[in-house]
């Protein structure tokens, strides 16, 4: 590394006067801006064209108290070349704890997409609210701060009109957004510790999951839908558990035929952004219809407000009296496949899911279905 050198330079300001400052190279931590600068300000004037002895004598003087600061810091720094490895580590830590951890959050969050960039914004101001618009450095970070904000966020009120308390299950969601921040500052060497493994979490209450029987997928289908790509989409759906956003981010390059196997989906999944190889049956890939260009949409045309406009209608019209969205789709693919004896740990594969925990809540539905069937005969 070269040697840092520290030079004293001037500016030229209002009313014939010169700013005297310090340049920097490589530039060094400034505490007062939380980053690393080029230049220190001495508040020290000289006169460019001094008109009498006084400014003469100003000049002098502040251009002689300049240098002495020059010369100091020079030595600081020369100092600092010299630190022993240990002391360079400790410099090191205690300029990192002096960035902002809130700044590093944000700018963790604005590398998100869609649906989850709406959820990290969500989380941030959250935590925003929590620290009283104050910023938040990383050598403030403690197990303590954090659990605080986990308490917080647990009694915390929606941002929406309705200010309704959070549900347990979007605070958890904005929760492990933090965590996930804890994870990557600690890699980063950004926190001295892993705060991420000393905290504690949020219980994930288990949420009520619609879905269809095999009779009332059936009678849906068999039902006229008044839009046919909607139509195409849900059943696709069905028969695959691929959520609304993959299906119609779809493209045709993604549909793969591989010899003596089958058609796959080889996809990046928008919410987990995990890399995906689906197999899928003969009667879903007769639903993409004629292949085209290999960057083009399979379900070209897709539009998601008439996907939300007509599928209530449609279910309406099956007779099915269950509230179901699109999403329950997937709901039915995972229920149906268990019911029809496929494992659990199979399903969630197919379905993306990163713990087969996830998953579980399927199976119970099945076994919650089986026991209400086995208390329905009774010979009392």
């Amino acid at each position: 590394m070269g040697k840092s050198i520290v030079t004293l330079r001037k500016k030229a300001i209002s009313k014939g006067r010169m700013s005297l400052y310090l340049d920097f190279y490589p530039p060094v931590w400034d505490e007062s801006l939380n980053d690393f600068s080029r230049r220190e300000f001495l508040k020290l004037y000289i006169y460019l064209k001094p008109a009498d002895q006084y400014q003469k004598l100003a000049n002098a003087e502040n251009l002689h108290a300049a240098e002495m600061i020059r010369a100091r810091r020079q030595n600081e720094i020369n100092k600092a070349e010299i630190y022993s490895p240990f002391e360079k580590e400790q410099l090191q830590l205690q300029a990192r704890g002096n960035e902002s951890f809130l700044k590093y959050y944000k700018k963790l969050g604005q590398k998100k997409e869609g649906n989850n960039l709406s959820i990290w914004n969500c989380a941030i101001r959250h935590f925003e609210i929590f620290l009283g618009g104050k910023d938040l450095l990383f050598k403030d970070v403690t197990v303590t701060l954090i659990e605080d904000f986990r308490d917080y966020l647990v009694k915390a009120k929606s941002m929406r009109k309705n200010k309704k308390q959070l549900s347990r299950n979007t605070a958890l969601s904005y929760y492990n957004k933090i965590k996930t921040t804890l994870k990557g500052a600690y890699r980063e060497d950004k926190l001295k510790t892993d705060i991420n493994a000393k905290i504690g979490s949020i219980k994930e209450l288990e949420s009520q999951r619609s879905f269809m029987t095999i009779e009332e997928t059936r009678r849906l289908f068999a039902t006229p839908c008044p839009n046919d790509l909607v139509r195409k989409i849900s059943m696709f759906s069905v028969l695959t558990g691929i959520r609304y956003v993959d299906i119609a981010k779809l493209v045709w390059s993604e549909i793969q035929y591989i010899e003596n196997d089958g058609y796959y989906v080889i996809f990046r999944q928008k919410k987990t952004e995990g890399a995906e190889s689906m197999p899928i049956s003969e009667e879903a890939f007769s639903l993409l219809g004629k292949r085209r260009g290999e960057k083009e949409l399979v379900f070209k045309g897709l539009n998601k407000w008439d996907v939300d406009r007509v599928l209530p209608v449609w279910v309406a019209l099956s007779g099915i009296r269950k509230h179901i969205t699109f999403h329950c789709f997937r709901h039915t693919y995972a229920t149906l496949q268990i019911t029809a004896g496929t494992d659990i740990f199979t399903v969630s594969k197919m379905l993306g899911h990163r713990s087969v925990k996830t998953t579980q809540v399927y199976a119970r539905v099945i076994d919650q279905k089986k026991r209400d069937a086995a208390n329905r005969i009774s010979l009392d």
